[in-house]
């Protein structure tokens, strides 16, 4: 039987911080010109706590609303942001920086984040309570670092500063004195990357109602890389994330492939649960701390927040057939073959038309598609246009070719088989897996039937291949679930409970028979 997914959680971390600090188009420009209008204005293009809570891509992301609700707000969506908007939703949450600083410092294993003395004990006390954090893990930052420590370790040795409200709060030490793997640059965005991923686990285990001790195995699937000179990008991000978020069953791996690289991890895990190897598999993504104000130039230069200044992370769990969650057809994997090139037609080709036809399918059979669900509002000031519009239009094309669809059907198909993008450039984050968890529960309620979710990357990047990348699969209805149930309102509290009472009605179903 084909493997379910139970569901997904979804995190954003504001961190306008390690923005100015991290990403690389900040760090580039400082050792370039490091008395740039730019760098000097920054801080004026970085947003407050509540507007990156209240806008609306970011509610959409962690759940709170469904895609389609982006078609109603007007735009900029910066300008426009959802009164009321909480920093908890369905999915996951948006976490500020300062817990993060915290967060941080509980999955640290070397000693390497310090936290000042009174920042610690503030940041403890508001993370108490937190899924992501247990007992054990507030005892670790309970007694901090006293600031003589901290300042040596940044003017001295060469650590990262964490800062709060232009205030050092604490740092990241380098792990090695020579290894430039182990630098505090590297080790902070490694560590950002397991904070993030493991909040993202937690949520999951949490939303889930699932016992730690139940997961088999982990696939974390970020961009980051670590290790040290001797096995550089080695790993075992996965493993670390599982031992913090008390999956003490548990083994796993990393899975890279630049942007494509949840897609690859969520077919890995699909194939391990289906072969009866593993029962429970979670795949996972932390942030990326290198993307952040990645197009933030651009941004500033028009007059914009520098809207990159969060970073994502996602867990999926992946488990055995259940007769009541959405399945994975593993019948149906696209592949970008090295034969089938790089022009737009191929590509849509061999990860849209050749899963559909080898079972019979047309274009139109797919009620949603995901892929590279980047926010447009963020891609178009840097010149890179709507990317899920462009996608749809070339999937809606290749339909009209295939004589599908007629011509004057076309923006149509957009519109019904499309949603407005919604995730942060993070790479791996947008990369069809933010619909995950939206189309469980459009599946689970009855609203669609399929939805087909696309990764997308480009291993060019890394100098070893000229190659483009790409893996999709489907998520279908499971075909022993049957009641029907009336399509519900784009209300996210009617659309749970409704999902709920068929998850009940299927297993009442089961436990008659």
């Amino acid at each position: 039987m084909f493997p379910v997914i139970k569901g997904a959680s979804y995190v954003l971390v504001h961190t306008p911080h390690l923005l100015a600090m991290n990403g690389t188009t900040q760090t580039m420009e400082r050792m370039r010109n490091p008395d740039s209008e730019y760098l000097t204005n920054l801080s004026t293009h970085l947003r407050e706590y509540r507007d990156v809570l209240s806008y609306p891509p970011n509610q959409v992301f962690i759940g709170a609303y469904e895609p389609g609700i982006l078609d109603t707000i007007q735009r900029p969506w910066y300008l426009h942001g959802i009164e009321g908007s909480r920093r908890y939703a369905p999915y996951g949450e948006i976490m500020p920086e300062d817990e993060f600083f915290g967060v941080m410092k509980m999955v640290d294993s070397f000693d390497l984040v310090l936290l000042e003395t009174e920042f610690a004990r503030q940041v403890s006390h508001k993370l108490k309570g937190h899924p992501s954090v247990s007992e054990k893990m507030l005892e670790k930052i309970s007694n901090g670092s006293d600031m003589g420590i901290i300042d040596k370790a940044v003017n001295d040795d060469g650590a990262e500063p964490l800062m709060v409200k232009q205030k050092t709060v604490g740092c990241v030490r380098r792990a090695h004195a020579v290894d430039e793997n182990l630098s505090s640059g590297i080790m902070t965005e490694n560590i950002a990357s397991k904070a993030s991923a493991h909040i993202a686990v937690c949520h999951l285990l949490k939303n889930l109602d699932l016992n730690p001790d139940g997961i088999d195995y982990i696939i974390e699937a970020s961009e980051e890389a670590c290790g040290d000179m001797n096995q550089r990008g080695g790993g075992n991000f996965a493993k670390a994330i599982a031992e913090t978020a008390g999956c003490s069953n548990a083994t796993g791996a990393d899975t890279r492939a630049f942007c494509a690289g949840p897609v690859h991890a969520l077919v890995q895990a699909a194939a391990l649960v289906q072969s009866g190897i593993f029962e429970n598999v979670i795949v996972t993504g932390g942030g990326a701390l290198a993307k952040l104000g990645m197009n933030g130039k651009e941004h500033a230069a028009k007059g914009l927040p520098v809207l990159e200044d969060v970073i994502g992370a996602f867990a999926v769990l992946v488990s055995k057939n259940d007769s009541i969650h959405p399945v994975i057809r593993t019948d149906m994997i696209g592949r970008h073959r090295i034969r089938s090139g790089s022009s737009p037609q191929m590509v849509i080709q061999s990860m849209v038309t050749d899963p559909l036809d080898s079972v019979g399918l047309q274009i139109k059979d797919i009620d949603k598609f995901s892929v590279e669900m980047q926010n447009p509002e963020i891609t178009e000031p840097a010149g890179a246009g709507d990317v899920p519009k462009a996608n749809y239009k070339m999937i809606g094309a290749l339909a009209v070719k295939r004589g599908e669809i007629g011509r004057d059907e076309l923006n149509d198909f957009v519109t019904k088989h499309g949603m407005p993008g919604f995730a942060p450039t993070q790479g791996h984050i947008p990369s069809g897996v933010p619909f995950i968890g939206p189309a469980v529960d459009m599946i689970m309620s009855g609203q669609i039937n399929r939805a087909m979710i696309i990764g997308k990357g480009s291993l060019f990047l890394a100098r070893m291949t000229n190659q483009f990348d790409g893996m999709s699969f489907v998520m279908d209805r499971n075909e022993q679930v049957q009641p029907d149930l009336p399509v519900p309102s784009d209300d996210t509290m009617t659309r749970k409970i409704l999902a709920q009472v068929l998850r009940d009605a299927a297993s009442k179903l089961l436990l008659d028979e």
